[in-house]
This record gives structure tokens, sequence and C-alpha cells, in this order.
């Protein structure tokens, strides 16, 4: 038997054999396997996206509450914050009158901001900004009782601080899972914008690991719920009513909500805070390496497949990476069980882990995956600011040296003239740069002359010669790109450079 079906002006023959009606019962199966097929079906579009909420008044009734105001003051003693000849003047002009000056008034600048109450017995979670040199810090809760706070522990880094107030059975709010949330989920945030009290909006996750260089270890949830100013510090809540961010920054050419705002993620908030109730500081983990960003040009250098990890651009003597036997030229790829796909991931997770843990690290060595154990030590803050300290511009040209074609420099070995002249101490191994061919790779990277070449795809050279031998190395495998571990006032770095072809050579 043929059968037409038309569909506007498309027609459609299909061709089946006849065949006996089905039973009563027959039908009455089928009819019960496609409505629970249907069921079965709209459960499933149902678990993948929520639908938006027709009210966000109930959540909000409930959160309120738990949001506070927090407002922080610093004195400023008389005679403080005014030019010092104008309080000379007036100072002379009062005692040649035989009178004595008139006191200044004391000034009280005054910061607004928002918290949120983590614990019943008084623990407040605001941000660091808003409460920074403050002499005196008031709380006021939804229903406009004040209490003082102290501070029990601060952290710069992650802009959070942690307060108390004498107080008990508070309603408070609990820390959801961040790292859950998805771009498009809605949230709420609670503040007290201008000091007007408690406000909520509402608006949807926009994007998720933003890095806006407020510090090491950027990873905010990005939302176009408007955070305006006095929101700071206030809780980003998902639609269980759980805090996934403390929303502390905007970016805006006017100073208010322009639909771009960011929170610190609960992932990282979280244990940042527990760590401050319980230490009053944060301690983080310490793996002591310096690392850099794994481009497609390192990526081909290295032999690695894609672009990703984190490179080791140093290892710190002493440090627990020495310890481990991670090498100079490793890329980390996984820490702890977790995948490390760009360089910025990696001190997060370092410092989210304990103190004395010993955790695998799988690293990308000279071709080969090597998995290492590391036991974590503390972060030394101080130790770290001296590896951070900046390099110098210092450099010089001319000399006698020998050119290399390929990387677009002339190169020197490091006899006792060339150490003197750019200021190389004895234990400093490698070849020098003497000078930087315009236009050339090396120099679109950056090299200059006074660099050391320590390395040529993770071998060690003493001479140019051996600098000519591994580019002719990496040619003969049919490679475009070498990496230079490079030595710049103290400080090494990893560089890719594209070698010149054959054709391009003078």
């Amino acid at each position: 038997m043929q059968t037409i079906h038309r569909y506007g002006e498309i027609e459609v023959r299909d061709t089946v054999k006849t065949q006996a009606t089905p039973t009563g019962a027959m039908l009455r199966w089928m009819l019960a396997f496609t409505v629970m097929a249907a069921i079965a079906f709209a459960a499933a579009a149902n678990a993948q996206a929520r639908k938006a909420p027709e009210t966000f008044a109930d959540l909000a009734e409930k959160l309120l509450p738990t949001v506070v105001n927090v407002s922080s003051t610093s004195k400023i003693e008389p005679g403080e914050g005014g030019p010092d000849d104008l309080e000379e003047f007036f100072r002379d002009f009062f005692e040649r009158r035989g009178q004595p000056m008139p006191e200044r008034p004391r000034r009280a600048p005054t910061s607004l901001g928002s918290g949120f109450v983590i614990d019943p017995d008084g623990y407040i979670v605001t941000n660091n900004h808003v409460i920074a040199e403050a002499d005196e810090i008031t709380i006021r809760l939804q229903d406009d009782q004040t209490y003082e706070a102290e501070i029990i522990g601060t952290d710069e880094k992650t802009d959070i601080a942690l307060l108390k107030i004498d107080a008990e059975n508070l309603p408070h709010v609990t820390w959801g899972d961040s790292d859950t949330t998805r771009i498009g989920d809605w949230v709420i945030a609670i503040g007290n914008p201008f000091g007007l009290g408690g406000t909520v909006t509402a608006g949807i996750v926009s994007a998720r690991s933003r890095d806006i260089n407020a510090g090491p270890y950027d990873d905010f949830i990005q939302t176009d719920a408007s955070i305006n100013r006095g929101n700071s510090g206030g809780p980003m809540f998902n639609m269980d009513g759980e805090v996934i961010g403390i929303n502390t920054a905007i970016f805006s050419p006017s100073g208010g909500s322009v639909g771009i705002g960011f929170a610190v993620p609960s992932a990282m908030a979280r244990n940042v805070v527990q760590q401050l109730r319980e230490f009053g500081e944060v301690r983080r983990g310490w793996l002591g390496v310096r690392i850099q960003t794994v481009t497609e040009e390192l990526a081909e250098g290295l032999r690695l497949d894609a672009p990703r990890g984190a490179l080791v651009a140093s290892v710190t003597p002493d440090g627990p990476a020495e310890a481990s036997g991670i090498k100079q030229g490793d890329v980390i790829l996984r820490f702890d069980g977790k995948k490390v796909d760009d360089m910025r991931e990696l001190p997060r997770m370092v410092a989210e882990t304990g103190i004395g843990k010993e955790v695998e690290v799988v690293v990308w060595r000279k071709g080969e995956r090597k998995t290492v154990t590391v036991e974590l030590g503390a972060l030394d803050e101080e130790r770290l600011a001296a590896l951070e300290e900046g390099t110098g511009d210092e450099g010089a040209e001319g000399g006698t040296s020998d050119a290399v074609d390929a990387l677009g420099v002339d190169l020197a070995r490091l006899s006792s003239e060339m150490r003197e002249r750019y200021d190389l101490s004895e234990d400093v191994e490698g070849v020098v740069i003497t000078e930087v061919e315009s236009g050339s790779s090396a120099a679109e990277k950056g090299l200059r002359a006074g660099d050391v070449i320590v390395e040529v795809d993770q071998e060690p050279v003493g001479d140019p010669e051996a600098v000519e031998s591994r580019i002719k190395d990496a040619r003969d495998e049919g490679y475009r790109v070498v990496t230079l571990l490079v030595l710049r006032q103290g400080d090494y770095q990893w560089v890719a450079v594209r070698l010149k072809g054959e054709s391009d050579s003078e």
C-alpha cells in the first residue's frame, strides 16, 4: 500500500506493507509506552534547564535578614591631613594675639559596604577594602540593631575580611558550590547601595573565571545583576538561597552599574574564611616555582601537542618543587588530580591545597610525561616578594661575537670582559647576547643585549657553537621553533623563537 503525506509543496511517498490491525491490548500498551516516553522526555528537558522564576519575593524575604550594612570609620587626629605651612600660619596668628589656637575637629571619613552573616554566633563576611585602615567598624542588621565589630582576619589577595559581633542566634546563610554554577544561571545580589538599606537585584551569570588583574588568584564570576556602590562585600545567591559569590567589583566608566559586576566565587572564599576564622590569616600552600604561559610557539618548541599547562621558568632553591625533582623547563599538566589547562589555574590550585599535603604532579619533560610527588610547603610572602623584584633595562652593544643568523642575534662567550660589561656574576653560565637584529623573531620576543641564553630546547649551552648545534638538531627534526631559557637580571624566562628560513639568511 502507498501512503502520501503532503507538507506544503513537498510530497513524500511511503510504501508500507499491509498488516493486521493491532488488538485492543496492543493499542493500550502502545499508548502507555508513548505517555511514559513523553513524561521521561519532559523530565529530562526540565533537568537540563530551570525556568526563570515568576518572582524572587519568597527567596528575598528569606535572605534579606542575613545581609548587613558595614560602615567603617577612619579617624584623623587634629593637625593631620592639612598643609603644615597653613597650620603654622594660624598657630602663629593666635599666639601673637595671646589666644590659644582652636582645636580642629576630628574628621571621620566613612566607608559604606555590605556583608552577610555566615554563622549564627555573629561571624560576618565582607570585602577587605570595605574595612581597610578602619578605626571603628559598625554593623547594622536588617532590623536596625547596631553592633561594634572586631576584625578576625583579612586577606588582601582575595579581598576578603571576616568580622565578629557580640550576638547570637542570628539569621545566617550557607555556602553553595560555585564550581557547579553555569553561565546563564539565575542569581540574585543583596546589598546596601548608597546606604539606602537592603536592596535586591537579579540577573544571570554572564561569565566565569574572569581575570580582572585585581590579584594573583583572580577567578571572578561575572554577572549582569546590578552591583552598585555599597554592594561590595554583599552576597550573590543561587536559586537555592546559597552563597556562591561575594560581590566585589564592577566595571564602569561612570561609577554606577552598567551590567558588568564581579564576585569572588564561593569555592575560593569558603576556604579563605575558614582559615581566617581558625588562624586569623590565610596559610597557603607553596610549590616553589616561577611559571609562565605556554604559548602556541612555546608548545611547538617544547614538542607539546597543544598550548596548555604551566611552564616552569625557574625553581626556587631548597623549595618543595626542587626537593621533589621538578626541573626548570617542565610543563605542569596536572596537579593533585586536576588538569592544569591554563597557567593561571595553578597558583589557585596550590594556594588552596593544605600545607604539608603530598600531591602528585604530572609534568611534560623533553617529550615525555613524568609523575612526581611533592610535599607542599608554606608560602613565605617575603621570599616571594624578593623573587618577584623587577628587572632592570641595562645593556650594552658592541664587542666581538659570533652571529647566529637563524635567531637574529649576535652571541659571545661569558669572558671576564663580558661579565664586567653586562654586570654578570661568576656563577652565571650560558651565552650572552651582544646584539639583536631589528625585525627578527628575537627582537619581537623582547630579547636584548645583556640577556644570557642558558639553555636551548632544554639543553645547556656554553658557547655560540653549542647554540648553533641545537638549532641544527631542531631543523633536522623538522621543527621551526626553538625554546630559549633566558636569564635577565636574575630572572629566568622561557622564550620561543621562530627560526629564520634558509631563504631569509644573508
